[in-house]
């Protein structure tokens, strides 16, 4: 067998430590020393300290970061804001590298394999970058390269995670986070591997094929690697350049980002978890001027649940509109909330009402008034971290971490794109005769389909 070299290494990931360590260090002493002599924080001023600190260290750290800025409570607004600055993308590649790193994923002729590779990328993330080229046949492809070293360099950065919790434990204790680091550490490994990103995509396509305004692309197996995935080209402009448009158009992009969310969390337990603005394009009619749909890109990030969780969100969401509490709390017990009581179940309810808050009046409305993208979300988080607090700790359920992120990021979305519709419909369309029992069947078969099984096996 032969070895891989680019497996978890101690060597690398002993180098990665190094180059935040020293500051990290320097800012828990300091931290600590403060709660020692019983003086308070000055959150903002740690913030920039710590995003100072994490700031010459790019890659999956970066990705961490940012994670943590967007789960809703999980660090206080002046840290979520400081990291949320942070870029994700790494250097690019020079070309010698990438030529390296071809070589190395399809071979000392990989250069024949291809009419034409781009040798600038065309995009950079956390993880790799995206180089557009042409097939031997003429079709426009995107294939993502993994930077080197990445495995260890997660581990490493990983590493920093727990820090990082460690020091939100000190600082708020309304919250407890351990299951949230859990859930994002699990998550950021599995975007190392691009065969199951591979499989991610067959599953999105099957789930959303009877929807052609939602474009997925295809994949070239021949062409992929479990660190090289190479898809078909989707053009597409940013969602943000119809935010001028009719209101017609900004309401046909936000109900298609509706469906392309929750149709496959209600009837397959699956969410798109990093719904961010650079996730999606949009392709237009034969006119040119009028959007015809949207183009779903990255499926990295890709939860998937037990049907019990998929039960428990319709769970909450009837016992909500119907008033029944006795179903609101076989929700909560159901994602595994233990020891409730009435003063938790009326602060748990605040984020529950504003998740869902949209999806319970059936009329057209925006998802919410008088807020802005940015700020979608945090006034309610204030309310239940303030509530907690008063409470004693609580441990959020590690699946709820991309639940909420994704909820809020759509919301966001649908802010920019200042769309008016009938989220109760909407909603009420994706839940019509659900079971869970259904729930799992369907996702048992699509994810044998798409390859998963085999991944797992």
């Amino acid at each position: 067998m032969s070895r891989d070299r680019e497996s978890n290494r101690l060597t690398a990931r002993v180098g990665r430590y190094a180059k935040v360590g020293t500051n990290m260090g320097g800012i828990a002493a300091k931290m600590a020393g403060s709660r020692l002599l019983g003086k308070d924080l000055d959150n903002l001023k740690s913030a920039q300290e710590i995003a100072d600190a994490l700031g010459g260290l790019k890659g999956p750290l970066m990705k961490v970061a940012q994670l943590l800025s967007t789960v809703p409570d999980l660090l206080p607004p002046e840290y979520a804001a400081e990291l949320a600055k942070l870029q994700a993308s790494a250097p690019p590649m020079g070309w010698a590298f990438v030529k390296r790193r071809m070589r190395a994923e399809l071979g000392p002729d990989w250069q024949s394999k291809f009419m034409d590779f781009g040798k600038d990328p065309a995009a950079a993330a956390s993880l790799g970058q995206v180089h557009k080229a042409t097939t031997l046949e003429g079709h426009k492809i995107a294939c993502k390269l993994q930077y080197p070293d990445m495995a260890s360099a997660v581990e490493a950065d990983l590493q920093q995670l727990q820090w990082l919790v460690s020091l939100h434990r000190r600082i708020q204790n309304a919250i407890d986070s351990r299951e949230i680091a859990k859930e994002i550490a699990a998550r950021v490994r599995e975007e190392l591997d691009y065969k199951r990103e591979a499989a991610n995509i067959a599953a999105y396509q099957q789930m959303l094929a009877h929807r052609p305004d939602i474009r997925i692309p295809e994949t070239l197996p021949e062409l992929s690697t479990r660190r090289l995935l190479t898809m078909g080209w989707l053009e597409g402009e940013p969602i943000l350049h119809f935010k001028e448009h009719p209101l017609e158009d900004r309401n046909r992009l936000a109900e298609t980002m509706f469906h392309a969310w929750w149709h496959p969390f209600s009837h397959y337990g699956m969410i798109h978890g990093d719904p961010h603005l650079g996730n999606y394009t949009v392709f237009t009619d034969d006119s040119g001027k009028h959007p015809a749909g949207i183009n779903l890109l990255d499926y990295g990030c890709i939860r998937i649940f037990p049907e019990q969780f998929v039960g428990g969100v319709v769970d909450l969401y009837m016992g909500l509109l119907e008033g029944d509490e006795d179903r609101v709390v076989h929700a909560y017990e159901t994602w595994g909330y233990r020891g409730l009581t009435r003063e938790t179940i009326d602060v748990l309810n605040i984020w529950a009402r504003f998740i869902y808050g949209p999806l319970l009046t059936d009329r057209v409305r925006p998802i919410a008034e008088g807020i802005s993208a940015a700020d979608y979300g945090r006034k309610e988080a204030f309310q239940v971290h303030k509530g907690l607090k008063e409470l004693g700790p609580v441990t959020i359920p590690q699946e709820f971490v991309f639940m909420d992120r994704a909820a809020i990021g759509l919301g966001s979305v649908f802010l920019h794109l200042r769309a008016e519709l009938n989220f109760f419909r909407l909603f009420n369309e994706q839940i019509e005769n659900f079971t869970a029992e259904k729930v799992a069947s369907r996702q048992q078969a699509v994810l044998a389909s798409a390859g998963h099984a085999q991944l797992s096996a």
